[in-house]
């Protein structure tokens, strides 16, 4: 069995996987891009059971996306570093921030990418299995959101 370590960028948080993923995605959607502060989020999805904390103190923010998604993120108490995150419709699934994995950092292909209608300009082309617009059994939920239209909110 593999495993692999990681942690935040002040190092008070460390973590061990022990498992390979069951997928890797980049996401494009403005969640991720306001959640990450980048062009895109990516997350190795591993079995909970499989994700360790080794060290340090998570903090947790939950919010729900456009598509009326419940996502939770953990993140390190002291520098803010985003390790994790769980979605409502991926029970059992951990998402683990791709880029916080001990080097070499990026150990698995990605086998995912979504939301490419909102990918930015200047992001190329990516090695991916799959390449969505959306993903499957997309609806907005929520349509009147100032942040996914870029407009300043009113009021």
């Amino acid at each position: 069995m593999s495993e692999y370590e990681g942690g935040c960028l002040c190092g008070d948080i460390r973590f061990l996987v022990s498992d390979e993923p069951d997928r890797v995605a980049v996401c494009h959607c403005r969640y991720c891009q306001l959640r990450t502060g980048a062009p895109f989020g990516s997350l190795a999805y591993f079995a909970s059971s499989e994700v360790k904390l080794l060290k340090g103190s998570l903090t947790d923010y939950s919010f729900t996306s456009e598509s009326g998604t419940g996502w939770t993120t953990k993140f390190c108490s002291k520098c803010a570093t985003t390790l994790f995150v769980e979605l409502e419709k991926r029970p059992g699934l951990t998402g683990v921030s791709y880029a916080t994995f001990d080097p070499p950092t990026f150990h698995f292909p990605i086998t995912r990418e979504v939301f490419t209608r909102s990918k930015a300009h200047f992001v190329g082309e990516l090695e991916a299995s799959e390449h969505h617009e959306t993903i499957a059994g997309y609806e907005a939920a929520i349509e009147e959101d100032t942040r996914l239209a870029g407009k300043p909110r009113e009021g």
